[in-house]
């Protein structure tokens, strides 16, 4: 999806299609916050012309952030960090026999001089609310947003602790009355 002028706020890359799923989360609460993207399935290994072109495109077209998910060996951010000097935000996904750690150590470990931000394996919603993040460092209209979505997760919190000290106090109060009448 992109913008009315064209313009993508934020690209999300993936190495494969089946990546989809996981990755979607971040598209989601990005447009939730009114803010265009860009969905790619690039891979570091397979297609890495193509990856790089896209980066060095996208970055010459104005994208603000790049949230890129991969497994295994993980090395798309990190792939797209060497043609960026825009934030780069890793997704390790969780493929293979360990879960996802061999991606979170892959996406993490970058070497002096090429940052990547790394969420948890699968954090790909958190990869998208960070990217909101970092953008409204510099605008006020999508800070406020930000701030609206997180203060509507905090109204549902407190509305599920009033839920719960509800029914546990009713359950108090029943039993209370019933050791006072000598019921039990």
């Amino acid at each position: 999806m992109t913008g009315k002028s064209g313009s993508v706020d934020v690209a999300i890359l993936m190495g494969s299609k089946s990546d989809l799923e996981t990755m979607r989360p971040a598209a989601k609460a990005l447009q939730g916050l009114g803010l265009t993207v860009a969905v790619r399935v690039l891979s570091a290994h397979r297609t890495p012309e193509e990856a790089a072109a896209f980066v060095r495109e996208s970055t010459a077209n104005g994208v603000k952030v790049f949230i890129c998910g991969a497994g295994g060996a993980a090395h798309l951010a990190g792939a797209v960090a060497a043609h960026t000097t825009r934030p780069v935000i890793g997704v390790p996904i969780a493929a293979g026999t360990l879960g996802g750690f061999d991606s979170l150590l892959s996406t993490v470990m970058m070497p002096p001089g090429m940052p990547v931000a790394t969420v948890a394996v699968g954090g790909a919603e958190n990869a998208g609310l960070l990217a909101a993040q970092i953008i409204a460092g510099s605008d006020p209209a999508l800070a406020k947003r930000v701030e609206a979505e997180r203060a509507g997760r905090r109204r549902k919190v407190l509305q599920s602790d009033e839920e719960v000290r509800a029914e546990f106090e009713k359950s108090s109060d029943s039993k209370s009355s019933d050791s006072k009448s000598g019921g039990g």
